[in-house]
């Protein structure tokens, strides 16, 4: 009974030693979490953007009047602002005094290629808007019966009804 006895005792000590041996290797340290990523840069928006603007506008000369429109099948006047923003992936709202109200205001002295000019025609409030093209012009859907065309800002009938100008890009 002895030798069991020592048998028994000998096997706990040595279960004993084995679980020490686990609990003396020191357990990983946890990995901390990776610090998350910062969002990447929004992209700068660029002249490329507002002349990419005019460009589609301009691409729209000849297009008919539709009121409501905002396609190759005919435009009105925040429709082809609207379709204009699209193409290089910018969301505007679809009439030109909402326009008007979301644009970041830009100085007459400031514009750019691609760049809203708002008019007063028949109203209190903004009721017109052009794509500004450069070089004094912008590109608009004027009417029924008239066709997307270019017009002048800087002498005339939108000359005298020139309210302001914004940007989106």
């Amino acid at each position: 009974m002895r030798a069991a006895l020592g048998l028994t005792a000998a096997a706990g000590l040595l279960a004993a030693w084995l679980l020490s041996g686990c609990a003396s290797v020191p357990a990983p340290a946890p990995q901390p979490l990776p610090e998350p990523r910062p969002p990447p840069p929004a992209v700068p928006a660029t002249r490329a953007q507002g002349t990419a603007i005019a460009r589609a506008a301009a691409l729209m000369i000849g297009a008919p009047y539709h009121f409501g429109g905002a396609d190759a099948a005919g435009f009105d006047c925040s429709g082809l602002a609207l379709y204009a923003h699209e193409t290089v992936g910018l969301a505007i709202p679809r009439t030109a005094l909402e326009q008007q109200h979301a644009a970041r205001p830009v100085p007459m002295a400031e514009l750019s290629p691609g760049d809203l000019v708002f008019f007063r025609i028949r109203s209190r409030h903004v009721d017109h808007v052009g794509v500004y093209a450069g070089d004094g012009r912008f590109i608009h859907a004027p009417r029924a019966g008239v066709a997307v065309s270019y017009a002048d800002l800087s002498r005339g009938f939108y000359a005298q009804h020139l309210v302001s100008a914004g940007r989106f890009w």
